[in-house]
């Protein structure tokens, strides 16, 4: 329950269009201290929460122990952890991509899901709390690798889940 509040206080600082990305280039000192702030902790892990969920957490631990395994005592980066990612799910998943969508973007997306009869479509949008006129940017070029995962009445939340990747506006 505290998590999800810590959470929720992230994403109104982050559906601010002054939040920053988790990740980015730095230039000096002041920037890194800026990087490393409530938002990028909570939203961090929150984004590694998503990826063990739509992974599954047996596919995830061993990404985990890969990444691990391949840089024992060494320096990484962030684009080595996304690599053991990739080198687990053997080509199914590009995790790299999808993962820096979210954490080169600043913000998050806003998804509509619309049914009609049997068909369900979604559409992703960048989500803005409010828009602070001296540090507006356009979202045209926001888009998000989006997991999203679902239950029929054919199967329970324990027993199956679907999962389908937006990684489009929009899609069915």
């Amino acid at each position: 329950e505290d998590f999800l509040n810590l959470i929720f206080k992230a994403m109104m600082k982050d559906s601010l269009n002054s939040s920053h990305p988790v990740s980015s280039a730095v230039q000096s000192s002041e920037q890194i201290e800026e990087m490393f702030d409530a938002l990028s902790y909570i939203k961090g892990a929150s984004l590694l929460l998503m990826l063990k969920h739509y992974l599954t957490k047996d596919v995830f631990q061993a990404g985990i122990e890969v990444y691990l395994h391949n840089h024992n005592y060494e320096s990484a980066q962030s684009d080595d952890f996304w690599d053991s990612m990739n080198e687990i799910t053997n080509g199914t998943l590009d995790v790299k991509k999808l993962m820096k969508t979210w954490i080169l973007h600043k913000g998050f997306p806003l998804v509509t899901v619309v049914r009609k009869g049997k068909t369900i479509s979604v559409q992703q949008e960048k989500f803005l709390y409010s828009v602070e006129t001296e540090n507006w940017t356009s979202d045209e070029s926001y888009l998000w690798d989006i997991p999203l995962t679902y239950i029929t009445s054919s199967c329970n939340f324990t027993h199956c889940t679907n999962a389908y990747l937006l990684d489009q506006k929009s899609g069915m």
